[in-house]
């Protein structure tokens, strides 16, 4: 192999091998196609254990994909409306608490705090808590989740 030959090779395995990460990294960017996750309903309690005012802790349990998984919930009771929010919060993924003296959501990790409306009132979360889908069919209350 000449010098000629060796320099044309060097420089399409060089073009080859840029073009590869290239493309790779925008695959990993731009996923050809995203997880669609729909949401299924799950029992959560009878409706006469709702909360007529104020806030609610309830533990469940609910069969995901492939196995049995536990979540936690919050359901807000105010003149207006019935409302449930995720026990995450949206800063890094805590578990939030609900102080009855307050009367509001506090992360015990980094000091953010929320109302009752579920909106950031102090401390480092970018978003308001998630909102879950609330349904009541025949006296019984169902929760949605994305799986």
């Amino acid at each position: 192999m000449d010098r000629r030959n060796f320099l044309v090779s060097f420089v399409k395995l060089f073009f080859a091998g840029l073009f590869a990460a290239v493309c790779s990294v925008v695959f990993y960017i731009f996923p050809s196609r995203e997880r669609t996750q729909n949401i299924r309903y799950f029992y959560l309690m009878d409706e006469d254990s709702l909360p007529r005012k104020g806030v609610r802790k309830v533990d469940f349990e609910y069969n995901g994909e492939d196995r049995t998984m536990g979540s936690r919930v919050y359901i807000s009771a105010s003149d207006k409306e019935l409302t449930a929010f995720s026990s995450v919060c949206t800063h890094l993924g805590c578990f939030i608490n609900w102080d009855h003296n307050k009367k509001e959501f506090i992360c015990p990790c980094h000091g953010g705090r929320y109302g009752i409306d579920g909106n950031v009132t102090a401390g480092p979360p970018p978003a308001p808590l998630a909102r879950l889908p609330l349904e009541i069919k025949d006296g019984k209350v169902y929760i949605g989740m994305k799986i």
